[in-house]
């Protein structure tokens, strides 16, 4: 595998083969079951979390973090990410798709308007479900 310049774009599909390339350079694809990657993923997500663990509230572009922990945190997250396209490749889900799905949902589930100038989370709506299963908030319940 080779390093990355700045000017490589990066997209889930070549990722997902790379993860496929490197498992199959090293026989692993027998240990890639989708149960032994979501355990491998869980475990990657508990290591990202040691990194906030005693941090209290982190503010957003880690101002006070060193060096080496950013760099830390890049390693961590890229495990999680890594370990997820590997997942989603075994599976055969398209994860970019999926995820673009999952927004296009949200949105319908909590309509921006809904939300303009608003400090309130999405609990404070109610929910209901459209035949199709889809969820919309009902904030007709609200008082202004």
């Amino acid at each position: 595998m080779t390093g990355v310049s700045e000017d490589d774009s990066v997209t889930l599909e070549g990722l997902k083969k790379k993860m496929a390339e490197f498992a199959k350079e090293r026989d692993w694809d027998q240990f890639h079951s989708p149960r032994n990657l979501l355990l491998a993923l869980v475990g990657e997500v508990g290591e990202l979390s040691e990194i906030f663990q005693w941090k209290g509230e982190v503010p957003k572009g880690l101002p006070d973090w060193k060096e080496e922990e950013i760099i830390h945190l890049g390693e961590e997250l890229s495990d999680v990410l890594l370990y997820l396209i590997r997942l989603s490749d075994i599976c055969g889900v398209d994860l970019g798709k999926a995820a673009l799905r999952k927004v296009e949902l949200n949105a319908i589930k909590y309509p921006a308007k809904l939300f303009e100038d608003s400090s309130k989370k999405q609990n404070h709506f109610k929910n209901t479900t459209t035949t199709d299963g889809i969820d919309i908030i009902d904030h007709s319940s609200e008082s202004a």
